[in-house]
């Protein structure tokens, strides 16, 4: 573990109101009762279990839709064990933030043990053993456990204070980038577990596939074991609609093993929660076999390894991934001589970015292409030009370019503002990336980052583009035959099983996801294959770029289908 556990909690009484804010405004949502028992089905805390003797942990309770249901079945275990309640006062901790809800959760759990015939003093008694007011982060926390289960909570860094969040960081070294607090849940929970101890979050599943989720992918690949992947995009898994993607991971402390990979829809819940987990735990202990109704599932045999994405969205999905990654080559390899990149980050685009051609010198201007100049799937040039600081020895001397000079003295405080400015004093007047002016005069297949689908356009070698644009730049393709691949059924799903999906369904197609994208090798392309995907690509004819990517790799139309699920 890092060192913020076991920080005194005075230190963070300033700020808890203001971190509980964020995570009531932007963190809690509450799980639907059959997501609840499908999961803890899942981590193997059932009563047939010895859950007197477990240490059970449930780090964000909230209203308790996990903790109720945990504390019912430890009574149910406790009775098949023959024990007695007060051997259970350590086999479960729940932690809450938020003292008025902690007070509820409290309150809550004792009327369901005065239910279940627990004499009241007894029952306020465990329920305030279990319940503790204070962040499971800071918690200074040496049980280990058996399990650690929940629903997280989704609060962007940028929405905690600043010296918690720099507290986080230090403890948690896998929360990186831009990355939500509930990696640092997932981090704090997996040091926490004993030899076979059991992780089970449902959470949104960005950080399988994204950057940020780099270090606690390497993490739980060295030195824990995937069970299950439930993905419940379609599951409507919470009383509230949500804006993330959620899937369920059950992940465990021993050496990897098989994984089953499954993709529920709302139908799921219509039949009990039990069936499911233990059709799918079945999957695991004895291969494939019939499932019911609204799921899909598959037995993956190996599990990826160390920093890479897990793209399981679904198991068609992966199966046809894992196909195409072995007998076809990245986009972007040692062997190729194709190349992705992103256009010119400025820093401060109202100066960098002009639509006047007499604003400086002629030669300190050049074409630049923005995402919307590709919107109707051709480059339709707007007019902007970049004010370009750079020749193909570096930085200009201002003074030989007198307007030039004038016009970015003239912009100097908005300039120096920038952090690439004050770490560079002399070179203030710099864009944050250098320009690289062959690259303006090659042709390119431009693609804009936000979208939902894959359409790159073809610039002929007129403009530069902007950071907005991904491009992609080969001495191997022909671009239009390149671009009518990458348009098709085909390159989508490459994206869509590496990408991000956002709000609204938009995917990030960024550099980190085009290089994976698997190609043939383009002899192996025939003539009239060729030609139908240098024809759909001009024509903008997405099904026949699709019937023609199909064949060249192969796919048949069904299991395409089957992959992208629609």
């Amino acid at each position: 573990m890092g060192t913020l556990r076991g920080v005194q909690k005075q230190l963070f009484e300033p700020t808890s109101s203001v971190l509980r804010s964020a995570t009531e405004a932007k963190g809690v949502v509450y799980t639907r009762r059959w997501v609840v028992e499908l999961l803890l089905d899942l981590a193997g805390y059932v009563p047939e279990s010895n859950l007197v003797d477990s240490a059970a942990v449930e780090p964000a309770a909230g209203e308790g839709a996990f903790l109720l249901a945990m504390i019912e079945r430890l009574l149910s275990s406790c009775r098949i064990q023959g024990r007695t309640l007060l051997e259970c006062r350590n086999s479960l901790v729940a932690y809450e933030l938020d003292k008025a809800v902690a007070k509820k959760l409290v309150a809550a759990s004792t009327n369901i043990l005065i239910k279940s015939g627990v004499e009241e003093s007894l029952a306020s008694s465990l329920a305030g053993s279990w319940i503790r007011t204070g962040d499971y982060l800071v918690d200074d926390c040496n049980t280990k456990a058996d399990f650690v289960i929940g629903n997280p909570p989704y609060v962007r860094l940028e929405d905690i204070p600043e010296h918690v969040a720099v507290l986080y960081r230090n403890s948690y070294p896998t929360m990186r980038g831009r990355a939500d607090l509930y990696i640092a849940f997932f981090e704090a929970a997996l040091h926490q577990l004993k030899a076979d101890g059991v992780c089970a979050f449902i959470c949104a599943d960005r950080w399988m596939r994204n950057q940020y989720g780099n270090d606690l992918r390497r993490l739980i690949t060295s030195e824990y074991s995937v069970d299950f992947v439930v993905e419940m995009h379609k599951a409507d898994p919470f009383h509230e609609e949500v804006d993330a993607y959620p899937a369920i991971t059950v992940i465990r402390r021993k050496q990897q093993g098989s994984a089953v990979i499954a993709t529920v829809n709302s139908e799921a819940g219509n039949s009990p929660s039990s069936l499911l987990a233990a059709n799918l735990r079945g999957i695991k202990q004895h291969g494939p076999s019939e499932v019911k109704q609204g799921v899909k599932a598959a037995l993956i045999g190996t599990w990826f390894k160390g920093s890479a994405p897990w793209p399981c969205n679904s198991p068609a999905q992966l199966a046809l991934l894992q196909r195409l990654e072995k007998h076809f080559s990245a986009l972007e390899c040692k062997k190729k001589r194709t190349k992705v990149g992103i256009g010119v980050a400025t820093g401060s685009d109202d100066v960098y970015i002009t639509t006047d051609p007499g604003l400086v010198e002629p030669s300190r201007l050049i074409k630049l292409a923005l995402a919307k100049d590709i919107a109707t799937g051709t480059l339709r040039w707007s007019g902007h030009y970049l004010v370009d600081p750079w020749d193909r020895n570096g930085l200009v001397d201002l003074h030989k370019y007198p307007t030039l000079r004038a016009y970015f003295e003239g912009h100097a405080d908005l300039i120096k503002k920038r952090n690439t400015a004050k770490g560079n004093p002399t070179g203030w007047y710099r864009t944050i990336d250098r320009v690289h002016h062959a690259l303006a005069k090659r042709p390119k297949l431009y693609i804009a980052d936000i979208k939902n689908h894959l359409t790159p356009v073809l610039d002929q070698g007129e403009t530069y583009p902007h950071h907005n644009l991904y491009f992609i730049q080969s001495e191997e393709w022909d671009l239009e035959v390149l671009g009518g691949l990458l348009f098709s059924a085909v390159g989508q799903f490459f994206v869509e099983s590496y990408g991000v999906r956002m709000r609204g369904g938009y995917f990030r197609f960024q550099a980190q996801y085009l290089r994976r994208i698997r190609l043939p090798d383009p002899e192996a392309i025939s003539p009239l294959q060729s030609e139908d995907l240098r024809a759909a690509f001009r024509e903008r004819d997405r099904s026949l770029a699709t019937r023609t990517a199909l064949s060249v790799y192969g796919i048949g139309e069904q299991e395409m289908a089957a992959a992208l699920g629609y």
